[in-house]
């Protein structure tokens, strides 16, 4: 049903007020061309609507689909299909498929040679600068220096226990060192990422850890916050996974990544100098500075004493009381949040290249409970690594069981050969650490994010220079604060833009800087806002289009007819608030002062019920609202014809 309506200046059109009304314009051909009307939705209840939105945000995947009109048998089938994917991928499961990921698996964790897992030993600890290898009866390398050595991430537990520990009971070891890929590969969904420790994460466990406590005056509580920090920040990837907030790891933009990412290499190298010159008193601090100024000491090399096997388990080590439970909860929040965002992102990067779908939200549960379940096998925390999975990709693997082949590889070297690995230098490790880390620093990625986007460039070199002259925490700091920056101006300062006609078209109006052959239309201003008017930009809205108008006053010729109307395009308008609209009068107003008449061209649904729900039409006239910028023109220029 709908009624046609006109206002003073004789415009007509319609009030929709049903969605399944028919759009007809009763308009005099004389006075106006035919215009399609702007149709208002119906109004819906306000429960639905909040039911809608929270279903938008949290569920737009919609879920529980496969569960629907199913018998309560197969929905229980289908409930273990989705906390345990193996089970449906599992059933189409063949010997061609298990040839591709035996090949994968056997290639990511024959890259685990023993320089890499010292090497990564090296990088965990960089933080505590009085360890002496030399002087550890027991190392586990259960590890590789993964992630940034573009080497294999093993999923193996880590060494923390061996470490800093001078005795242990080996012969109550469990098979906790191949844990994480093992948990993986049965609850993600991912069936190319790598799981095991990376470096990134390491070098930031290691220092947090470090401010807290010392390693060496102190190594057992050393090891019981590890454990600790490891199980919060599993629970954290479990909690975000299981209410479905993933959304909110998309504030580390790629840019602070590369940026932090080229600082973490520079780093990482400049740390490894204490054992390739053999540096005694080496500088706690990570700086340039510091680092720089404690380079020249006496040499020293050589890793002794190691014995096989798999680390025991740690289920007494997590402390939940007690001055560990505050210091583990705010590192394991901080370093889950940073393995999550890299292992998310490799996930979605291989699953774009193979056309097949992600969920994030439950790679964060299972990331969630893998590390869960590793803080209480001698695991600190794990996570995908891009180089890694690149090698895993390009060996042909085609599920998951990638990992479970290299997890059992890794237990068959820790049991079998790791004695093996005791005459390795460590001028010889920091050698291998330091050509490694020098691929970190993409300088082709960096150069591209200086060609798109000059803003993320800021945030690129702030976390590249906040790793480089203070620490890993700084740089974090300095990229998202940048990041939220940049949001906030985009918000509180969105763009506008003066549209013209573009030529040889009829009703095609774009930017006029895009395209300078637009041609303005005489007595008509036309504006676009590209972004949703809310109360952060509300009055800047409205300043930025009186600006706009008074410039082209300024700039028009004499002979040029005065401006009758202005017509605002609000496509790119997705929302508009009370403020918006408060703003949108005031606009009204200074206009009617000028004797200029608004129109609005292309509103979208939201913002149409908003208008008539403040009765904004009724300020401005039905007939000044209209469904495209062409219909608009039109009218106005009608009226204009008109009058004299």
């Amino acid at each position: 049903m709908a009624k046609n309506v006109s206002d003073e200046h004789g415009f007509k059109g319609v009030e929709t007020i049903s969605s399944s009304s028919s759009c007809q314009s009763s308009s005099s051909p004389r006075s106006s061309p035919y215009v399609h009307e702007v149709g208002v939705p119906p109004k819906q209840n306000l429960l639905k609507e909040i039911a809608a939105a929270v279903k938008e945000t949290l569920f737009a995947d919609d879920p529980l689909r496969h569960f629907k009109d199913q018998p309560s048998s197969k929905k229980f089938i289908l409930g273990l299909q989705a906390i345990f994917p193996i089970l449906e991928w599992g059933k189409h499961y063949n010997l061609s498929k298990f040839k591709g990921d035996l090949i994968g698996g056997l290639t990511i964790a024959s890259l685990c040679i023993p320089q890499k897992n010292f090497s990564f030993i090296q990088l965990f600890f960089i933080q505590n600068r009085t360890l002496d290898m030399q002087s550890l009866p027991i190392w586990n390398p259960n590890m590789d220096y993964v992630g940034f050595l573009q080497v294999t991430k093993l999923g193996t537990n880590q060494l923390i226990i061996q470490l800093l520990i001078k005795e242990l009971d080996f012969n109550s070891m469990t098979d906790s060192s191949f844990v994480p890929p093992l948990v993986y590969a049965f609850m993600g969904s991912s069936r190319d990422i790598a799981i095991g420790p990376v470096a990134v994460v390491s070098l930031l466990l290691g220092s947090l850890l470090q401010d807290e406590i010392d390693s060496s005056a102190n190594p057992v509580g050393y090891r019981h916050l590890a454990f600790t920090a490891t199980f919060f920040a599993g629970l954290t990837q479990f909690i975000l996974g299981f209410f479905r907030l993933g959304f909110l790891m998309d504030f580390l933009s790629h840019a602070a990544i590369v940026g932090f990412m080229g600082g973490a290499a520079v780093t990482i190298a400049l740390q490894q100098l204490k054992g390739l010159l053999g540096i005694k008193n080496f500088t706690k601090d990570t700086d340039i500075v510091s680092v720089m100024s404690s380079v020249f000491s006496s040499a020293r090399h050589g890793v002794k004493n190691i014995r096989k096997g798999i680390n025991p388990p740690s289920v007494k080590e997590i402390i939940f009381s007690g001055q560990y439970a505050g210091k583990g909860f705010k590192i394991g929040v901080v370093s889950g949040m940073i393995a999550l965002t890299e292992a998310v992102a490799i996930g979605r990067t291989f699953a774009s290249m193979k056309d097949y779908q992600l969920d994030g939200n439950k790679e964060m549960i299972a990331l969630g409970t893998m590390n869960i379940v590793g803080s209480m096998t001698s695991c600190y925390v794990a996570t995908g690594s891009f180089s890694r999975s690149a090698v895993n990709y390009m060996s042909g693997c085609e599920t998951a069981v990638s990992n479970i082949v290299m997890a059992c590889v890794v237990l068959l070297t820790l049991a079998l050969i790791t004695p093996l690995f005791k005459y390795t230098p460590n001028a010889i490790l920091a050698s291998i650490i330091i050509s490694a880390v020098v691929g970190l620093v993409d300088i082709e990625a960096v150069t591209l994010i200086w060609k798109i986007d000059k803003f993320d460039f800021i945030a690129c070199m702030g976390a590249f220079f906040g790793v480089v002259f203070s620490s890993v925490e700084v740089g974090l700091v300095i990229a998202v604060s940048i990041s939220f920056a940049k949001i906030l101006l985009q918000v509180t300062r969105p763009r506008t833009a003066i549209l013209g006609k573009v030529p040889r078209t009829a009703t095609v109006y774009r930017n006029i800087q895009q395209y300078p052959d637009a041609t303005k239309v005489s007595g008509i201003l036309i504006v676009r806002v590209d972004s949703a008017i809310y109360f952060s930009n509300s009055n800047y809205v409205k300043e930025r289009i009186l600006r706009w108008l008074a410039d082209e006053e300024h700039v028009k010729e004499n002979s040029q007819p005065r401006f009758q109307y202005l017509i605002i395009e609000m496509g790119p308008v997705t929302d508009i608030d009370t403020s918006g609209i408060h703003a949108l009068e005031e606009l009204f107003r200074a206009l009617q002062k000028r004797d200029i008449k608004l129109v609005l061209a292309n509103p979208g649904p939201v913002v149409v019920d908003k208008l008539h729900a403040s009765k904004f039409q009724e300020l401005i006239g039905e007939g000044r609202i209209f469904l495209t910028v062409a219909d608009a023109v039109r009218m106005c220029s009608s009226k204009m014809e008109l009058e004299p």
